[in-house]
């Protein structure tokens, strides 16, 4: 499939904020992967294409990222990207926030119609971001939200791909659900934002947790102390780009490029060497989502760097 990216690019609301790209930091000596971001979203004082931001991220030791989708025109941008790039993987979904728009408008059934037809794609390795959100949506449409989650798991099984939650202050109602329907192979919670029992209680039952740039947040003890007891086979990164950009640049554009900041934050909470920890980071990506581009070092980052 090819679709123009022109079509399905939204643009993120500016305020005061500062929009000027914070400077490179120093790359990775082993690389790892950004597993979650909306590169469709265009942010910063000089929008960058697809190409510049994988190049740049490329040139700190991010080699790929998994772009995702939220809505039908970002899911065909994000399977259109991850078709166009070996840098790039497709996750595919309608956000829990818009569950409810397309059931208002009559249309929640062909929008899921179109995200099991894209997840058919061979790049496209996850359903997500799907999930539920108590914050933003009201009792009205949580029915929505719930029949949209629980179709999304449906198609996650079906062809046999990862799936990545949203979970914003729904945290008891997601582990429920995923009890209830039954999780899929590879589940991941993006943007992990519970404490640590919740961090052991999914772990336990074979989720992957990735932190995002608040980790670095001084209000986000939990999550710090939920990264702690979170075995190291479980952990994954991701920018959530163009938000939650890590401190000491929070509040600027994020990219998939300060990937190593949020990094090496996490190795100095975990008290490990930083190429350790990006080791098994890259080996965790990988084992979720499979190789990025096909090879004998693929599934090696070591011997990419090398390379």
């Amino acid at each position: 499939m090819t679709t123009d990216p022109s079509a399905y690019t939204r643009q993120r609301e500016q305020s005061a904020r500062d929009v000027r790209w914070p400077a490179p930091p120093d790359a990775l000596t082993i690389p790892v992967y950004d597993n979650h971001a909306h590169l469709e979203i265009e942010d910063g004082d000089e929008p960058r294409s697809l190409e510049e931001q994988l190049e740049l991220a490329a040139s700190v030791g991010v080699l790929g990222v998994v772009q995702a989708g939220g809505d039908i025109e970002s899911s065909r941008w994000s399977a259109w990207a991850a078709a166009s790039s070996p840098r790039v993987l497709a996750a595919v979904a309608i956000h829990p926030n818009e569950a409810p728009a397309y059931a208002a408008a009559g249309r929640l059934g062909e929008a899921i119609a179109v995200i099991d037809e894209l997840a058919a794609q061979p790049r496209v390795r996850a359903v997500g971001e799907t999930g539920l959100d108590f914050f933003r949506t009201g009792e009205d449409g949580l029915a929505a939200q719930f029949e949209s989650f629980e179709a999304h798991i449906a198609i996650a099984k079906r062809h046999g791909i990862a799936m990545q939650i949203h979970d914003r202050e729904a945290h008891t109602a997601v582990l429920e659900t995923l009890e209830r329907v039954g999780a899929p192979e590879r589940t991941v919670f993006h943007c992990f934002s519970g404490d640590a029992d919740m961090a052991r209680y999914s772990a336990e039952r074979g989720y992957w947790l990735s932190f995002a740039g608040n980790v670095t947040f001084k209000n986000a003890q939990n999550l710090r102390e939920a990264l702690a007891v979170t075995p190291r086979d479980r952990i994954l990164v991701e920018t959530d780009a163009p938000f939650l950009t890590p401190t000491p640049h929070r509040g600027r554009p994020n990219a998939p490029y300060l990937v190593p900041v949020t990094v090496r934050f996490m190795a100095a909470e975990l008290g490990v060497e930083v190429d350790e920890l990006c080791a098994q980071l890259a080996q965790n990506t990988l084992e979720v989502y499979g190789a990025f581009e096909e090879g004998p070092d693929s599934a090696d980052p070591a011997a990419a760097v090398a390379g």
